[in-house]
Formats: C-alpha cells, sequence, structure tokens
C-alpha cells in the first residue's frame, strides 16, 4: 500500500514539474502576442487612430451651425469721433461692444460632406492600419520564430552526430589496441569527430543569433531567457485541395493589405471632389444680434444707465453671402493634382492585388509541394538510417573503412536536416495560406 502511494506521488511531482516546464516555454502563438502587445508602431498606429477618430467627430461638426461671441471694450481719449453725433471732438469716452451671431454654409460645392466622407474614409484606414501593422509584426516574429526552432533543432541532431561519432572513436581505438583497425581509421574517426564539434559551434552561433533576432522582433529584454518550445519540428503535415482563386477572392476584400489600397483609392477620389468643390460657388447665411455702452466722460450729462443702453442699442441682423470663384489658377492646378493622385492610387491598388494573387498562389502552391517533400524526405531518413546501421556494422566488422562510414552518417544527417527545414517551412506556408483564408496568425496555446 505504502509503494503504491508513493508511486502516486511521484507520478503526482513529475506531472506537476512536467506542467509547470510546459508552461515556461514560449510557443509561437505566445510570441506573437507578446510582440504584438510591446509593439511600438502597433502603439504608433493607435494613436493615428485616435488622431484620425478625432478629425471624424470634427468633420461631423461641421454640419452644425458656427455661433460666434464678441466681447469689445474700447476708451478713446483725444481727438475720436463722437458714436451719438458722428463728429469729430477732443473728449474722453468709453464703448463697449456686444455680439453674437450664428453662421452656417448653406451650400459650399459638397466640400463638407466629401469632407465628412473622408473623414470617415481615414477612420477605416486608422482601425485597418492597427490590424496590419499587428499582421506584419506577428508574420515578422514567426519567421523569427521558426528560424530559431530550426536551429534548435539543428544543435540537437549536431549533438547527437557528435555523440555517435565519439562513441564509434572510442570503439576505434579499442580495436586499434586488439589490432582490428589502423591508424588510419582512427585518424579519420578523429577528423569526424573535430568536423562535427565545429558544426556543433557553428549551429549554436547561428542559434544565437537567430534567438536575438526573435527578441529584437518582439521587443524581448535581450538580458532575459527565452526558452523556445520545439513541438513545431514533430508538427504532422496535412495535405488540403485549396484553390488559390477562391482563397483569393476572399482575400481581396477582406485582408488589410487589399482594403488598405482600396482605402487609398477612396480617399482620393473624395479629395478629388473637394477640390472641385472649391470651383462651385458657395453660399452663407448668417445671423447675429448686437448692442454696446456708451460713456462719455467730459460731458455733464448724465449717461444713461448700462441695462438700458443694452437694450435701446440692440440690433439684430441676417445676412447672407454668396461667393464666386472667377479665377484661381492654383485651384484648377491643385485639381488637376488630384485627379492624378487618384489614378495613381488606382494603379496601386491594382498591384498590389496582383501581388496580393501572386502571394496566395505561392503560399497554397509551397504548402502543397512542403507536403510532399516531408513525405518523400521522411521515407529518405528512414532508407538512410537504415542504410548508416548496415554501414556501421560493416564497419565494426571490418568490412568497410572510415571514409564509407562518413559518407553513409553524413548522408543521414543532411536528410534528418533538410526534412527540419521542410517541417519548418511547411508551419510558415500553412499559417500564411489559413491567414489568406481570414483566419487569425495567432492561434490558441494548445
Amino acid at each position: 500500500m505504502r509503494r503504491i502511494i508513493n508511486t502516486m506521488v511521484l507520478s503526482m511531482v513529475a506531472s506537476l514539474a512536467f506542467a509547470q516546464e510546459s508552461s515556461s516555454l514560449w510557443t509561437i502563438d505566445k510570441c506573437m502576442r507578446y510582440a504584438v502587445e510591446h509593439s511600438t508602431g502597433v502603439k504608433k498606429k493607435l494613436y493615428e487612430a485616435s488622431t484620425a477618430k478625432s478629425q471624424y467627430q470634427s468633420a461631423v461638426a461641421s454640419f452644425f451651425p458656427t455661433v460666434t461671441s464678441n466681447i469689445g471694450g474700447q476708451y478713446n481719449w483725444g481727438r475720436s469721433i463722437d458714436p451719438e453725433t458722428n463728429t469729430y471732438n477732443t473728449v474722453t469716452t468709453f464703448n463697449n461692444y456686444y455680439e453674437i451671431y450664428c453662421s452656417l454654409s448653406m451650400f459650399d460645392g459638397g466640400q463638407t460632406i466629401n469632407q465628412w466622407k473622408q473623414a470617415k474614409v481615414g477612420r477605416q484606414q486608422g482601425f485597418n492600419d492597427i490590424q496590419k501593422a499587428k499582421d506584419d509584426k506577428a508574420i515578422e516574429v514567426m519567421q523569427s520564430f521558426v528560424d530559431v526552432a530550426y536551429y534548435q533543432g539543428c544543435i540537437k541532431l549536431a549533438i547527437e552526430k557528435l555523440d555517435d561519432s565519439r562513441q564509434t572513436l572510442h570503439k576505434t581505438e579499442r580495436q586499434e589496441e586488439l589490432g582490428i583497425k589502423g591508424k588510419p581509421d582512427v585518424s579519420q574517426i578523429k577528423a569526424q569527430v573535430a568536423e562535427d564539434d565545429y558544426n556543433l559551434t557553428h549551429q549554436q552561433n547561428l542559434f544565437n543569433t537567430a534567438l536575438l533576432s526573435l527578441k529584437s522582433s518582439m521587443n524581448f529584454p535581450t538580458s532575459d531567457t527565452l526558452a523556445v518550445d520545439t513541438l513545431l519540428q514533430s508538427i504532422i503535415p496535412d495535405l488540403r485541395t485549396e484553390n488559390a482563386n477562391d482563397i483569393y477572392s476572399y482575400a481581396s476584400i477582406s485582408n488589410p493589405t487589399a482594403r488598405a489600397a482600396a482605402l487609398n483609392v477612396e480617399n482620393y477620389q473624395l479629395q478629388y471632389n473637394i477640390t472641385k468643390g472649391k470651383l462651385l460657388p458657395s453660399l452663407t447665411l448668417t445671423t447675429g444680434i448686437s448692442t454696446n455702452y456708451y460713456r462719455n466722460f467730459s460731458s455733464e450729462t448724465q449717461t444713461l444707465p448700462f441695462n438700458t443702453q443694452l437694450k435701446n442699442n440692440r440690433g439684430e441682423y441676417m445676412a447672407a453671402t454668396v461667393s464666386i470663384p472667377l479665377f484661381d489658377h492654383t485651384s484648377r492646378s491643385t485639381v488637376k493634382k488630384a485627379f492624378n493622385n487618384m489614378h495613381i492610387a488606382i494603379i496601386e491598388k491594382d498591384e498590389t492585388l496582383r501581388k496580393l494573387q501572386s502571394d496566395i498562389e505561392q503560399a497554397v502552391m509551397d504548402r502543397n509541394g512542403y507536403v510532399k517533400e516531408i513525405i518523400q524526405m521522411q521515407n529518405k531518413v528512414d532508407a538512410d538510417s537504415c542504410a548508416y546501421q548496415a554501414t556501421h556494422r560493416k564497419y565494426e566488422e571490418g568490412m568497410l573503412n572510415a571514409i564509407d562510414l562518413h559518407t553513409s552518417v553524413n548522408s543521414l544527417l543532411q536528410s534528418r536536416i533538410t526534412l527540419l527545414q521542410k517541417r519548418m517551412l511547411y508551419v510558415l506556408k500553412d499559417r500564411l495560406v489559413d491567414y489568406y483564408k481570414g483566419n487569425s496568425l495567432i492561434k490558441d496555446n494548445k
């Protein structure tokens, strides 16, 4: 009974230790999520989107009347105009003016409504730019993560090969002592051990460089430890029949890159309409009320009270102003410039969509190609492994020399590295295809 309890306790401790170790590992999704949350580029886009939202609110407010109030005080001495007689005199006076008026643009060639539409497009661009910045950062980190996982796998393969070479060297030295092997075989195996030792150091240097690049992409502290999860190295590829044209049909209207190009065209079209509206007449309606208070310090006559003057001097007015542009070469050149910018944006949109379609077709083709290559390379790894085992056995029996063993083991190592590389490239293309289909780049850690 005690043995059963001890076994259960040890199992629970081992499970907790494994869970704690797994939770401390950084998966590809965890790295992408961290990078997006700490990206300075994304934060800049958030502020730019906030600015675009404020501009949209300002454009909405332009539909409402503008109310302005003016209050003025004027103290005169010396020669001036008497407002009561409208004649020049030399007196000391005080004038106090009050005015409030409201103006409303009745027609401005569609500038106000087009500016509102442009601000609305700008707000949509702000939201789209945020998503595009997040996606770009996630893709950048995904590529860096795959490089780290690849080199980490290469280090593991290099360690296994170095251990195998050292074991072979130990056996060969023992066989030399027994007279079964000669010094050339020992020298050849020593050279193999030295080569494997160098290859391990080289792979470790490449891994450190890739890890530093990943930390930089994530905006992660370079002095902190970043333990990368290696489950991607054993991912099982899935061959799916997908139509690149169907994916493009969806991506051309939903992908942030395509939406950015479309919104850019719409923005320049509205800007063109705004500049054309400046060439049309405009009508503005203004209405207001004004009054004033006056006091002559040099007159012996008693000044009317403040409230009385405000009431007696009050006046209302209403005005309609029509502005007709007759000749303005600057506005016409601005219209031409806006027209050209609009067509440039259309050309850039077409170019962006063509590139997007090409990228989707390439991603689907590469993804399916890597699935087939992984299956074929796995068969080659199995065959090379069997061939190496047979070669190693014959080498120990003295039927083959060290050069044959070196060729066989290097062929196996190259096959395993190529298989690892194809798996990593498959991960990249598989996620990109799902991204073009509208799925999120960042998935659950499960």
